[in-house]
């Protein structure tokens, strides 16, 4: 740990979380240098979540790290009897970090009779007592908006473009698996400069996804699709045969949320793919770790430590991109 990361801890900063990613968490606080927070979140004999927090957080800056990932309502739940609790507590200041933010997927209404849940998720947290939010990879940007408190919204694309640029990888094109994610293909492909190519796509329901043609130009290069999560994989799958139908070499897949849901590694272990890499702001369920090598998980702490100091001193967040 080098001394120039270190946050004093006069400073009264405290980290805690839940039960959602409790490696990342630790990671993070190796990072800044400053113990994981004293705290139990346990279920009461009828399955209602307990917290207790042993340790004194009167004046305290709190970040409060989890992610709201399976089991989804149970790790929603505790972190806001944990933001309720350090509000209670009379804590200086709370920080909801969610690596990954459960619910988004619902961000509008796109037909009659359904809720708009990522904005329902944010009044949660907002009316539970936090001050902040700092989240990573929202699955809309909008989702920024739905809160009245202050968002920072993190991207991952340091860390996964640093990870293919070490790989010293030429003849590559970089893949949006949809029309809807050109915008950080792009970034992706002038970072690493490689041409950029999208597959056209229309989704048919939940788990049904109709592939259309390749915009680009893929015959005879290797392939990296970009995007933000894979839940069921199908989405991902298709893209990659249609890629290898029209004469791509190698495809390697990367996305921030390894959500992995359904039949998803099932999919991904038969899909013609090289390796898939992802980021652990979803920890790795046994299931998925069945992939091998096949899979390669890229750690997001020092990002978000990042981040926590910068929130903690008043520094500024965005200058952490300023290179990409």
């Amino acid at each position: 740990m080098d001394e120039k990361n270190r946050i004093d801890t006069i400073n009264n900063i405290k980290i805690f979380t839940g039960n959602s990613n409790i490696a990342l968490v630790e990671k993070v606080c190796r990072y800044l240098s400053i113990p994981l927070g004293n705290a139990s979140v346990g279920r009461f004999p009828d399955g209602e979540i307990d917290v207790k927090v042993d340790e004194d957080v009167r004046g305290s800056d709190i970040f409060i790290i989890q992610s709201t990932c399976a089991p989804v309502n149970d790790s929603l739940a505790e972190l806001l009897i944990l933001i309720d609790c350090f509000k209670r507590a009379s804590s200086a200041r709370i920080t909801a970090v969610l690596p990954y933010y459960g619910y988004a997927r619902k961000d509008r209404k796109d037909e009659g009779r359904v809720p708009i849940t990522a904005k329902l998720v944010a009044n949660l947290i907002t009316e539970a007592g936090a001050d902040r939010v700092l989240t990573m990879d929202l699955h809309a940007a909008q989702i920024q908006g739905f809160f009245d408190i202050p968002v920072d919204h993190l991207l991952a694309f340091p860390v996964i473009s640093e990870y293919y640029k070490e790989k010293d990888l030429s003849d590559f094109v970089v893949v949006s698996p949809d029309v809807g994610g050109i915008k950080i293909a792009r970034q992706y492909s002038n970072h690493l400069n490689m041409r950029l190519a999208v597959v056209d796509k229309r989704r048919m329901g939940p788990e049904d996804i109709e592939v259309g043609f390749v915009i680009g130009d893929v015959e005879g290069r290797n392939a990296i699709i970009i995007d933000d999560m894979i839940a069921t994989g199908g989405s991902i799958c298709q893209a990659a045969r249609v890629l290898k139908e029209k004469g791509a070499k190698d495809i390697y897949v990367c996305a921030t949320h390894p959500v992995l849901c359904g039949s998803a590694v099932e999919k991904l272990a038969e899909a013609p793919i090289k390796e898939i890499a992802v980021t652990d702001t979803i920890p790795l369920n046994n299931h998925a770790k069945s992939l091998g090598t096949k899979i390669k998980v890229l750690s997001v702490s020092r990002l978000l430590g990042e981040a926590i100091k910068r929130i903690h001193t008043n520094t500024s967040i965005s200058s952490m991109f300023n290179d990409h």
